[in-house]
């Protein structure tokens, strides 16, 4: 069973995901949050496996919040829901260390399905939120040009982090490769554990913030 803590400050909202979550057999909701110094709380308490983390709350916001979960001892996946799309806030809601990045419009399948991809490890992290934070990336700090693969890593992993940045899936990335999905996944796993990272949108981040991929222009 996947634990969730929905962390929300309207209670029509938090009622409609409870009844989304709630129906599905493999998910349930344990607490309730209605701001963000609530839902570290609650973490804390509960221990939820998944936090379904609004941005705009009062006391502490939810990106404040998500860097205060983040932080703790075995800390839940976070999936960052909001009615906003501001570049700036896709983009610090990657960097605080959420594991994806929803609109509050998806339908209740996609909404249950990144439950389940967060919780299994794998960020959510589709094509659009990738182009989002590279165009947000390049608006920041402007990159000269690729900087060498890091030495740490084979031909093979720096080839499948390309491939991460680009914001393709494991599926999408054994299918160009000609290799299997276990072995992306064994791949995307070395890579992340050499360069100290925690989960493949931190390895997005890496791959531009570095210079490691080139924007596109």
């Amino acid at each position: 069973m996947i634990r969730v803590l929905l962390a929300d400050d309207q209670v029509l909202v938090r009622d409609g995901f409870r009844a989304l979550i709630d129906r599905e057999t493999d998910l349930s909701v344990v607490a309730e949050a209605a701001d963000g110094i609530e839902a570290v709380q609650l973490v804390r308490a509960h221990r939820p496996d998944v936090v379904l983390m609004d941005i705009r709350m009062p006391n502490i916001d939810g990106l404040t919040a998500t860097r205060h979960v983040l932080a703790l001892p075995e800390p839940p996946k976070v999936l960052v829901l909001t009615t906003f799309d501001r570049n700036e806030w896709v983009y610090e809601a990657l960097r605080a260390g959420a594991s994806g990045f929803l609109l509050k419009d998806v339908r209740g399948s996609q909404l249950t399905d990144a439950i389940r991809t967060v919780a299994a490890g794998e960020a959510l992290l589709s094509p659009t939120i990738t182009r989002r934070l590279i165009a947000d990336l390049v608006a920041r700090r402007p990159a000269p040009g690729p900087r060498p693969a890091p030495v740490e890593l084979t031909a093979r992993e720096a080839e499948v982090l390309r491939l991460v940045a680009a914001g393709h899936s494991n599926a999408e990335i054994a299918e160009q490769l000609f290799i299997s999905h276990s072995t992306v996944k064994t791949h995307v796993t070395r890579l992340l554990t050499k360069l100290d990272l925690r989960d493949r949108v931190q390895a997005v981040v890496y791959a531009y913030e570095t210079g490691f991929v080139r924007p596109p222009a």
